[in-house]
């Protein structure tokens, strides 16, 4: 057991260190594009936002790529298993059943879970500031 925590940590802590590198690229952008004045502010946003999101859906996909090598490095899944397909389903909680895990890893797949939950809820809180701060922007501007 206390190898599937300390590789459930290990695989947590590197997606971290990635999606904090990509909220920081995301909130330097969004701070950039909020300075920018243009008189069609509906663009501006629509345009924040798909790079916000479009950037954080990336992360998002490394990060599953992430727990599908380290399955595969310790052979948590099935032999013949779409581990990409796998690390999805147990990243985003979906939980078809489908696939289980090898009975020596199976914390690992609550552990992913866990892990998408939070970074999930993170990017949302993200996706929230910078929607905030690209609308008011043009409010404190005036007079």
């Amino acid at each position: 057991m206390l190898r599937q925590i300390l590789v459930g940590v290990a695989v947590s802590v590197c997606n971290i260190a990635i999606h904090a590198c990509l909220m920081t690229a995301v909130i330097w952008a969004a701070r950039i594009a909020a300075a920018i004045s243009t008189s069609r502010q509906s663009l501006r946003l629509i345009t924040v936002m798909i790079a916000t999101v479009s950037l954080l859906m990336a992360a998002h996909f490394a990060e599953v790529l992430v727990w599908s090598l380290a399955y595969a490095i310790v052979g948590a899944a099935p032999e013949g298993t779409d581990l990409i397909y796998f690390a999805f389903v147990n990243y985003t909680t979906l939980g078809y059943g489908d696939v289980t895990p090898v009975e020596r890893w199976h914390l690992l797949g609550p552990m992913t879970a866990m892990n998408g939950v939070l970074l999930f809820g993170w990017s949302t809180a993200v996706i929230f500031e910078v929607l905030r701060r690209t609308l008011m922007t043009p409010q404190r501007r005036r007079p």
